[in-house]
Formats: structure tokens, sequence, C-alpha cells
């Protein structure tokens, strides 16, 4: 890697936005030719800090100060101290010339100064990933797949979704900004979630104000959030709520769906995304298509998908290394 550097940025920097933007987007052009062309949104999204996490992005930058890749990780502040999880990229020009193992040295000397023994990074699942891995001592932990649901012909009344009232809730949808009346229930459900995800702090305790900033985070890196909540309507009060983010591009990004576990498999999260995909379309003409990820091994997620329309068209894993 002769000449490179490694740099620390911000990700709240636009200037890091505008610095990694040429690469990634190439990046994902090659390696994912079918998705819509990468936005300045979409990478400031991905590499913004987050409610309750820390974020250190590390670039590796040619003599003429063009990125050859980076990685970013994620650093929970509450839980999981021992850890951080990201994700790793190496732009198409600079592979294999030594970029992806600097960039994991140089990630695995941070996290020791910071005391945390493990690196968790995320990739597409293909044999030069399964290489890379065990190349630097790595080992595969989970997989998930993305899944992506076409919008041109989807109908609603075509995913089996129960009548609302059938089930006793009402359906309470909002855009950017929970409802003040809402918002300590939703935060409540929210803190019931266990699925880690790259790059955020657990879900243990979250509070309204915690909700608040999430959303505002939203908005910062230009997207827009749109929710549906079913709320009891014998005063139980919120069951469950489905998000996703829309952003200037033709897709949108699922964000959470979670039922309470006992008022699960009734049909509430087919209600939930069938409302909320319906809506999202409604209100944005340019939409063509959302992608979902959910595990492998998550057979109640993957059938609900399913049943929406959704279809999985990659798997990616999470690779552990100790550092």
């Amino acid at each position: 890697m002769g000449g490179m550097q490694i740099r620390t940025l911000d990700g709240d920097d636009p200037a890091t936005i505008d610095l990694l933007l040429p690469g990634f987007r190439e990046t994902m052009r090659q390696d994912l030719p079918d998705d819509p062309p990468v936005s300045a949104a979409l990478l400031a999204r991905l590499l913004q800090r987050r409610r309750g996490a820390d974020r250190l992005i590390l670039a590796a930058v040619d003599p003429d100060g063009v990125p050859a890749g980076y990685v970013k990780l994620g650093l929970d502040l509450g839980t999981g101290l021992d850890r951080a999880h990201g994700s790793l990229w190496v732009f198409p020009a600079y592979r294999g010339r030594g970029v992806g193992r600097a960039l994991v040295a140089a990630a695995r000397a941070e996290l020791r100064e910071r005391g945390r023994g493990i690196l968790l990074v995320d990739a597409p699942h293909t044999p030069a990933a399964e290489a890379f891995a065990a190349a630097v001592g790595g080992r595969r932990v989970t997989t998930n797949l993305r899944n992506r649901l076409h919008l041109a012909g989807w109908a609603a009344d075509h995913t089996g979704a129960p009548d609302p009232a059938a089930l006793g809730v009402r359906l309470v949808r909002w855009t950017d900004r929970c409802p003040d009346d809402l918002v300590e229930q939703y935060a409540r459900v929210w803190a019931r979630t266990d699925a880690a995800v790259n790059g955020q702090a657990g879900a243990a305790g979250v509070t309204a104000a915690d909700v608040r900033i999430a959303e505002q985070q939203a908005l910062d890196s230009a997207h827009h959030q749109y929710a549906v909540a079913a709320v009891d309507t014998a005063g139980a009060g919120l069951l469950g709520y489905s998000t996703l983010f829309v952003r200037d591009s033709p897709m949108a990004d699922s964000g959470q769906t979670m039922v309470l576990p006992e008022h699960r498999r009734r049909g509430l999260g087919t209600v939930l995304k069938t409302s909320l995909i319906d809506w999202a379309r409604s209100e944005n003409q340019h939409l063509a298509l959302l992608q979902a990820w959910n595990a492998a091994d998550n057979e109640a997620i993957r059938a609900l998908n399913r049943r929406l329309g959704f279809r999985a068209d990659q798997q990616w894993s999470t690779y552990r290394v100790a550092t």
C-alpha cells in the first residue's frame, strides 16, 4: 500500500461525504448494478453518528489525496462496550493492493486503544469476502438477507392483511415526528427490540428523548421517516409499529417493524407494513422499490416479507475479528 495514509474522518462533516462519495458510488455501481445511483443523502445517513453510539471512520488516502476505501465503525456507548460494528469498503480501482488489510489493521489499533477487543464487519457474502476474512483472522458469525420489493404493479389488497378493526386496533401514521401523546409508548415498544443493528446502539432503555434524537438525525441526513403504529382500541396502548425512510432516490429503506411478543401471530405485522408501504408510495411518486434486511434464520420475518412481495436478492455476512 505504498504511499497510502490512514486518516480519521468526521462522518457528520459534509466534506467527508464529498470526499468519499465518488469512490463509494462507483463501488455500489459495480457491486450492486441493479440499484439506483447512490445519493449523498444515503452516504450521509450511513456515516453519521447515531443515538447512543460513537462513530469511527478511517479512510485510506493515496498520495494525491484520493480515497482508496474506508472502514466505518459504530461504538455503542451503553452496552457491548467490548466491540465495534461496521463495514469495510475498498474502492474498485484500489482492490488487490493491500488497502483492506491496512484498514483492518488501523481499526484494530484504534479499538485496542479504546479497550475494545472485538471488531464486527459486514460485507456482501462472496468468496472474496470469505477469503479476506480468513486472511485477517476473522470468522463468519451471522448472515443477513437483503430483500427488495418492486412497487410497479404492487397492490395492498394482495398481501392478505386483516382489517385493523377485526384485530381490535386503530392505525396511527406520521412523518418525521411521532405524536407527543404516543412518543412514550413508542419508546417503550422500541426498547423491547433485540436485533443488533450495524453501527447503532442497543435498544434497551430507549426513552422519548432518544426517539426525538433519532428523528432529528434522520432529517439531518435528508431522510424522511414514515411510520404507522397499531394502537389497541380497548386501551392497552401501542402494540407495534413499522417505519421506512425516504430520500432523494427511487429506493427507500425499511426501518424497524416491531410488534410486542404477546400480540404476534395475529397479522399485525402484515397490517402495519402493508399500510405503511401503500401510504409512502402514494406520497412519493418517485419511489420504485424498497429494500429491507433480516437475519437469514429469522423465518417469521422472511415469511412476512414474502407475503408482502419482497424477494431476497443478496446475502451479507458479519465477520468477527479479534483486535
